[in-house]
This record gives structure tokens, sequence and C-alpha cells, in this order.
């Protein structure tokens, strides 16, 4: 894919020191627009990113529903998604100039009632303080009954999130499928459980207790019934940059410490 990088848009979060200088220079340096993470429009040919994995959510999301790319600069504090620390700002404009990137599409989440997430789509009893039954049904098929604090649907871009810390799998990006994981669930026998992209994952609440429906760490409403949920007609489309020790097990071992030894490398 051919980007006209005098018509990207850098973006930055209002609230990191410096974000906007920051951004500033990049677009001067790219004779390209900036602006905060709040103005974002659909007339750009690459959103850059300044801030953290919530900032670069948000904008993908946005630009996914125009098949608008995304790249990011990790001003934030773990940075998963971020292809950079803005440290490397000088080697990675180089290599948008010289054109050494390529787009990688992420399947995203939706839920009935049109809320979308590239992270996770997490199911909790708005009661924090009690358990609750969580009755899973996979394409109007009953498949089992969780008493938990709650359960996290997840992308392969997010199996690295929310996900990974309840104890779901780590999956690699390029797998199409969704994970379901129950949060410290009341039993010993209550396991994850991986399915396809094209299936239909309904959570019904029996007991009638409000729950909330949180897309990408977002409150995005509160049901006492049930809640549907599948793959979005749409992908977020993030721009990889072709760097060695950038591929997706190097960051897990950068940034998670994945697989090393207590005392080694």
């Amino acid at each position: 894919m051919d980007i006209n990088l005098k018509n990207a848009k850098v973006v930055y979060k209002k609230t990191i020191q410096d974000a906007n200088l920051k951004a500033s220079s990049i677009a001067e340096c790219l004779e390209c627009r900036y602006s905060s993470i709040d103005e974002l429009t659909n007339d750009a040919s690459l959103f850059i990113v300044l801030g953290g994995d919530g900032t670069l959510l948000k904008c993908a999301k946005f630009a996914s529903e125009y098949d608008i790319p995304v790249f990011g600069f990790n001003m934030g504090r773990l940075g998963f998604l971020a292809q950079a620390d803005f440290l490397e700002c000088d080697e990675v404009l180089l290599s948008l100039q010289e054109k050494k990137y390529r787009i990688e599409e992420r399947l995203m989440l939706a839920d009935f009632e049109g809320h979308i997430a590239l992270n996770d789509i997490v199911v909790k009893n708005s009661d924090c303080s009690s358990a609750s039954v969580f009755k899973l049904f996979i394409n109007s098929k009953p498949v089992c009954s969780y008493l938990a604090d709650g359960l996290i649907i997840s992308t392969p871009t997010g199996s690295t999130a929310y996900n990974l810390s309840a104890g779901g799998a780590v999956i690699a990006p390029e797998i199409d499928c969704m994970t379901i994981v129950p949060i410290c669930a009341h039993t010993l026998n209550a396991r994850p459980i991986v399915v396809g992209p094209d299936d239909e994952i309904e959570i019904k609440f029996p007991n009638g207790n409000e729950h909330l429906i949180i897309a990408d760490g977002k409150l995005s409403s509160r049901r006492k019934d049930f809640v549907k949920i599948k793959k979005h007609d749409k992908k977020a489309k993030l721009l990889l940059l072709n760097r060695k020790n950038k591929e997706f097990y190097d960051v897990l071992r950068d940034k998670l410490h994945w697989g090393v030894a207590p005392g080694h490398d």
C-alpha cells in the first residue's frame, strides 16, 4: 500500500507533556497536519499517534470505519500496540519515507448495540462485591455456565491485555478468532474457550442483575438480560515497520519479558 505522507495526520493526547510539540515536529518533517486525538477527521491517508495504548485504540477504531491505517509512537507506559518510542523518531520517519512498511489487518469485535473494540469486550456484574452467573451460548447453542466476576471476550490483538492477566492464551495477531475467558471463576473446571471468527457469542444473565458492558476499557452500556458479540464487519489497519527485532514475538520478549528465566537474557 502506497501512502501519501503529505496527507497523513499526526494526532496526540493533550494530557501528555510536550506531545503537541512533538506532533508538530513530525508534521513539519512530513509536511502534513497534526491535531489532538479529540479532533479526528476521516480525510487522512495515515494516522500517526502519539500516546499510550488507549490513545492508539481510540484512533484505530475511528480509522477502521474509513480503512485508514494507524501507526503508534509510545508515550504512555507499556505501549504494547505502539511500533516505536519517540526516541526512534528519525529512524521511523526515514522508514516511512522509504516505504519500508506493511499494513496488517486486525480483527475487531462488535456487540449488538454497535459498540466496537480492538482489544476486548468485558462483561461484569455492576455489583463488584459479588460474583455472577454467566450463561454462554455459541451460535444460539448452550455451551456452559460460569460463576465468576466477569467474562472477557478478546481478539488476538487483545490477547496480551486483560485476557493475558486473567489466564488466557497469547494468540498471534494473524489468527482470526475470539477467546472467552472467565475472570476469577469460582470453580476449578472453568476454562477459556477459543471460537471461530464467524461465531456469534451470546451471554445471558439469569439472575436479572445489572451488568456492565465495557469495550476497550470504556463503559458502553448496562444490561440486565443478555449481550451478543461477534466480529465487526471492519478490520483495524495497523502500519508496521519492516525492522529486525520488532516482530510480534520480539515485542513479547521486550515488553512482557516473555520466556526470560530469572538472571538470564
